[in-house]
C-alpha cells in the first residue's frame, strides 16, 4: 500500500504529461424559462407587472411598526421613528389576499425560526419561479443538475439590533441559536437548496445594489461553462428597518422632501429628486440550457444574451463622474452578446432617484448608444419609481421586467417624472408613460456601493 502511495504522488506531481488545453469560451445557450416575484407592487409576477405598467406607485408613509423593534418599549421605538429623517419606504404588501405576502405561510409557521424575512421572500419569489418553469424534479440526476444562486445586499439587520438589545440588557443566554443561520447572506440559497434538494452549485453574490444581477450573471457563466443544466437565480432584501433606515439617512441617500407625499417621493431622472426611497422584495428566476429547455419542451420568455461587470475604482459610495464603470459594464455586456447597439429597443436603468447618480447614468446610456439613443429609437426607464430602491434584490426584479417587457412587448414607465433632468434633451428622455412596441433586446443596469456594476443584456427567445 506504501509503495503505491508513493506512486500515485511521483504521478501527481512529476507527471510531464500536459493539461488538456481549457476551452476558449463557453458555449452553451441560456434561457429564462421561470420567473417568481416578491416586491412592494405586489406578491407575484402577474401582479406586479400589471400594476407596474398602469403606473401605480408602491411606496407608501413609514409607520413605526415599520421598523420592526419587536420587544423594544414603545418609547424608544417613537423616539427612534421620530428622528428619522425619512418617512418613506417601499414595502411589500402582507395579507392573505391575492397578490398579498402571507406572513404566517413564509415567516411565522414553526417550522421558519431559522428564516428571517429576506429569507421568506426568496422561497416564496422561488416557490413561483419553479412552478411557472415547470421544474419540480423528483429524480437524484435532474437534482444534481440544478443550482442555486441567490444573493443579498445587507441580510437581517434586525435580527442583529435586537441581538444588540440583549447585550445591553445582559441577557444572552437568551439569544436564539438560530441568530447566524439567520443573518447570513447565502442562507437564502441554502434554504432554497435544502427545500428542494438541489445539489448544484450553491452560490450567493454579494455585491450591494448589484447583488441580484450579479447573481443572474454568475448563475448564467454555471450554465454556459456546463456546472449545470438549471440554475434558480435572483435577489432578495428586507431592510426596512429602524438601522438600516438611519443608516441610509445618515449618508443623505434617502428622499426626505416628500414625506407628506410618499406617492411622488421616487422620483428617478426628475429634476426634483432629491434620494432615493428604501424598499424590500425579492426576484428569481429560472435559468436553463436552451437545448435542456427545448428537449423538455420548457416555456421560454428571453435568452440570457450578455453579462458585463465592472469597478470605478473611484469612490465607496459615489459614481465616477464621467460613468466609466457604467460604461464599461454595458459595452461589455454588448460585446459578449455579439449585439450591435442598435439593436436594442429597451433600457432599464439603474437610476435610483438621487441627483448625482442618475444624471452620470444618463450621460453613460447616451455614450454607449449615441446616434441609437438621441434619435429616440432607444426606448428607456427607470422601474425604481414604482418599486422604490430594493437594494440587493434590485437588480433581480429589474431584471424580471426587462424579461417581461420583451415577452409582453411593452417598455414599462418611469413615473413621476413630471420635469426631467436637463442633461435629456431632444428625442433622449427617458418614457413617462408604457410604451407597446416590439423588444427585439433589452438591456438591465445595476450598480452599488464600492463601485461595482453589471448590466445584464436579454433577447428575444431562440
Amino acid at each position: 500500500m506504501e509503495a503505491f502511495r508513493r506512486h500515485l504522488l511521483r504521478r501527481r506531481f512529476f507527471s510531464t504529461r500536459p493539461f488538456p488545453p481549457p476551452p476558449t469560451s463557453p458555449s452553451r445557450r441560456v434561457v429564462v424559462t421561470g420567473l417568481g416575484m416578491v416586491t412592494p407592487l405586489g406578491c407575484g409576477v402577474e401582479s406586479t407587472w400589471l400594476h407596474l405598467v398602469e403606473g401605480r406607485c408602491g411606496v407608501r408613509a413609514l409607520a413605526p411598526g415599520d421598523l420592526r423593534m419587536e420587544g423594544f418599549d414603545e418609547a424608544v421605538v417613537m423616539h427612534t421613528y421620530e428622528q428619522l429623517a425619512s418617512k418613506v419606504a417601499a414595502v411589500v404588501p402582507c395579507g392573505k389576499e391575492e397578490g398579498e405576502f402571507d406572513e404566517e405561510v413564509w415567516v411565522q409557521s414553526k417550522d421558519h425560526k431559522s428564516i428571517a424575512r429576506f429569507i421568506a421572500y426568496a422561497l416564496c419569489a422561488t416557490d413561483e419561479a419553479l412552478r411557472d418553469a415547470n421544474w419540480l424534479p423528483t429524480e437524484d440526476e435532474k437534482k444534481e443538475r440544478t443550482g442555486v444562486s441567490i444573493g443579498g445586499g445587507i441580510g437581517s439587520i434586525s435580527d442583529i439590533l435586537d441581538a444588540s438589545k440583549l447585550i445591553c440588557e445582559k441577557r444572552l443566554r437568551r439569544l436564539s441559536p438560530f441568530f447566524v443561520p439567520r443573518i447570513l447572506i447565502n442562507m437564502a440559497s441554502g434554504h432554497v437548496s435544502i427545500k428542494y434538494g438541489f445539489q448544484g452549485p450553491n452560490h450567493a453574490a454579494v455585491t450591494a445594489c448589484a447583488t441580484g444581477a450579479h447573481s443572474i450573471g454568475d448563475a448564467a457563466r454555471m450554465i454556459q461553462f456546463g456546472d449545470a443544466d438549471v440554475m434558480v437565480a435572483g435577489g432578495t432584501e428586507s431592510s426596512i428597518d429602524a438601522l438600516s433606515i438611519a443608516g441610509f439617512c445618515r449618508l443623505r441617500a434617502l428622499t426626505t422632501k416628500y414625506n407628506s407625499l410618499p406617492d411622488v417621493s421616487s422620483r428617478p431622472f426628475d429634476c426634483n429628486r432629491d434620494g432615493f426611497v428604501i424598499g424590500e422584495g425579492s426576484g428569481v428566476m429560472v435559468l436553463e440550457a436552451f437545448d435542456h429547455a427545448k428537449e423538455r419542451g420548457a416555456k421560454i420568455y428571453a435568452e440570457v444574451r450578455g453579462y458585463g461587470m465592472s469597478g470605478d475604482a473611484y469612490h465607496i459610495t459615489k459614481p465616477q463622474y464621467d460613468g466609466k464603470g457604467a460604461i464599461l459594464a454595458m459595452q461589455r455586456a454588448l460585446d459578449q452578446s455579439g449585439v450591435h447597439p442598435s439593436q436594442v429597443d429597451y433600457v432599464n436603468a439603474h437610476a435610483t432617484s438621487t441627483p448625482l447618480g442618475d444624471a452620470i447614468e444618463a450621460n453613460a446610456i447616451k455614450s454607449v448608444f449615441l446616434d441609437h439613443a438621441t434619435s429616440g429609437a432607444l426606448a428607456f426607464s427607470s422601474t425604481k419609481g414604482a418599486t422604490g430602491h430594493l437594494l440587493g434584490a434590485a437588480g433581480s426584479v429589474e431584471a424580471i421586467f426587462t424579461v417581461l417587457s420583451i415577452h409582453h412587448g411593452i417598455a414599462p414607465p418611469t413615473i413621476n417624472l413630471d420635469k426631467p433632468d436637463p442633461v435629456f434633451e431632444g428625442a433622449y428622455t427617458p418614457l413617462d408613460a408604457p410604451k407597446k412596441m416590439q423588444i427585439r433586446a433589452a438591456l438591465s443596469n445595476s450598480f452599488g456601493f464600492g463601485g461595482t456594476n453589471a448590466s445584464l443584456l436579454f433577447s428575444c427567445p431562440p
